[in-house]
């Protein structure tokens, strides 16, 4: 593993920690939205050691490595790959950005509010960095409290239930994510999750290890059928949380499975790989039918990320590496995209007084930056050759043909579908009728400001994307060799052992199975057998 000398995820993790409790001694609405913007752009500027990662390696870097509990065997343990770097980048250039979208929007707890930005970040760049599974849960359940309150408090009419809502079930996950927390302790003596991930588990273990996990990370994701809080949630949160929610929050169950359930239960997400691509696939097509016939803007964006995170873990779980990479850089494009559009939509809120589609027609003769921005990231959210959508869902679609065609005609089917209420969207708020935008002002010098650098990774991203791929090229990699190596040592073990058949998932062909060494060896034992008790 890489260490450097300089803190840098540390320094990430607390620096925002830190700057929220000084707000407390900062008085007056204006100082505190300032205050909390330099601290946004100061960290922007402490991430820059993380351009030098090392594209030639998929070891952990910028580790840090220091005992914590001695007894419990628990460190606070940090460092981070080509998994999980793209995301912590994501997560601090949105902080300046949520406080710009948030200048007007906020007018009430403006200091309780931007605390909640920084929490948010802290415990999302933990989330991405930690190493060590207690660590990793800690900054998992932080980050829950500051989201609750944004919704329950910053929210709209119906915050209340919203925020109930999503602490539930986000919480329920949390528990049975701590369970198999647990288990792997008693079960290795270690919180240390490469360490976990170097262990070979019972296919038993591993299964009942996985449901736990998978189902608190699906939750989060969130996939179909544990999706409805989050349209309660989105619709009900302020721009900024709404913002951190589809960028970063629905990452963390896609993370989840990248980060625990294929390294650390191989032979198990094989095993429920079928489930889960049904799933994925019920996600895609259901969220695009649902959105189409949605009226209330945030509510259309909403179901659309549940049809865009199916699309992730449909790539997640074909085990193919451009369907993996493709998912992973659809995690960090459809942050940036739909992060934008809920912009948009906040600050058309903030003229229209209403989020319904049928108050926002016909804005592109009195609003006309506004409509190209909107052009611009629907194009992208479809998937336009030339932005960032692009390429992450070409990367996705080649990895479900490679696993099955037909996979591929129904990914095909959930991105007409994308189509269908992308241009719903945008002919009916761009060029619909009757138009009540006749005295509002386009966007003005704020708006700019943090709408500019989303697009600019639009492009960045659409037309050079190899600079992210060759940073998680060997992350994945390596995650892919080790979960072919760990799930065949597994399924060996399961078949010498006469656990329960899992034959009909192995990717062995039924040539290989029978002639492999181990059953080869039993054969010919037995036929000996056979053959002495004959002569007899």
């Amino acid at each position: 593993m890489l260490n450097t000398d300089f803190p840098v995820l540390s320094a990430l993790i607390f620096f925002p920690l830190i700057a929220a409790v000084v707000l407390f001694f900062i008085r007056g609405d204006k100082n505190i939205r300032v205050f909390t913007l330099v601290v946004g752009l100061i960290e922007c500027v402490l991430m820059l050691p993380l351009l030098g990662f090392n594209l030639t390696t998929a070891e952990f870097q910028f580790v840090e490595k220091h005992v914590w509990i001695e007894a419990w065997n628990i460190n606070y343990y940090l460092g981070i790959d080509g998994i999980s770097i793209l995301m912590i980048l994501l997560t601090v250039i949105l902080l300046p950005l949520c406080v710009l979208c948030s200048w007007s929007y906020i007018g009430k707890r403006v200091k309780e509010f931007h605390f909640c930005l920084l929490l948010m970040t802290t415990a999302c760049v933990g989330i991405f960095s930690a190493l060590d599974f207690v660590l990793f849960y800690i900054f998992w359940e932080a980050m829950l409290v500051p989201m609750y309150l944004m919704i329950a408090v910053w929210g709209g009419p119906n915050k209340r239930y919203a925020s109930l809502k999503f602490f539930i079930y986000t919480l329920a996950g949390s528990t049975l994510f701590l369970a198999a927390i647990v288990a792997f302790f008693i079960h290795t003596g270690t919180f240390s999750i490469p360490e976990l991930m170097q262990h070979e588990y019972g296919f038993r273990f591993q299964m009942w290890a996985f449901l736990a996990m998978a189902l608190a990370f699906a939750i989060k994701v969130p996939m179909f059928p544990f999706h409805t809080w989050l349209p309660a949630a989105h619709v009900e949160a302020p721009t900024a949380g709404s913002v951190l929610l589809a960028s970063i929050l629905l990452k963390m169950g896609t993370y989840g499975f990248l980060r625990f359930c294929m390294p650390i239960t191989p032979a198990a997400s094989d095993f429920f790989a079928p489930l889960m691509i049904t799933l994925a696939i019920i996600s895609v097509i259901y969220g695009s039918f649902v959105a189409i016939g949605q009226q209330d803007m945030k509510k259309l964006i909403a179901y659309s990320s549940v049809a865009h995170m199916g699309f992730v873990t449909l790539g997640i779980f074909v085990f193919a590496f451009r369907g993996v990479e493709g998912a992973i850089m659809h995690m960090v494009n459809h942050g940036i995209i739909t992060g934008a559009m809920f912009m948009l939509v906040g600050l058309l809120y903030e003229r229209s007084h209403s989020r319904e589609i049928a108050d926002n027609m016909g804005l592109s003769k009195h609003l006309p930056i506004y409509t190209g921005f909107l052009l611009l990231f629907s194009l992208a959210a479809f998937g336009f050759p030339g932005t960032n959508g692009f390429f992450s869902k070409l990367l996705v679609l080649i990895g479900v043909f490679e696993a099955s065609y037909f996979l591929g005609v129904l990914f095909i089917i959930g991105l007409l579908l994308g189509l269908a209420y992308l241009m719903r969207l945008l002919l009916s708020v761009g060029w619909g009728s009757p138009s009540n935008a006749s005295n509002w002002k386009d966007i003005n010098t704020r708006e700019w400001v943090y709408l500019l650098p989303l697009l600019l990774l639009v492009f960045y991203l659409g037309l050079a994307p190899g600079r992210a791929l060759n940073i998680m090229g060997p992350s994945i990699e390596n995650l892919l060799d080790n979960f072919e190596r760990e799930r065949h040592i597994s399924e060996h073990a399961n078949i010498c052992n006469e656990i329960p058949s899992i034959s009909s998932k192995l990717s062995y062909t039924e040539t290989e199975i029978l002639y492999s060494p181990e059953l080869r060896t039993m054969e010919v034992a037995n036929n000996t057998e056979s053959n002495t008790k004959e002569l007899n």
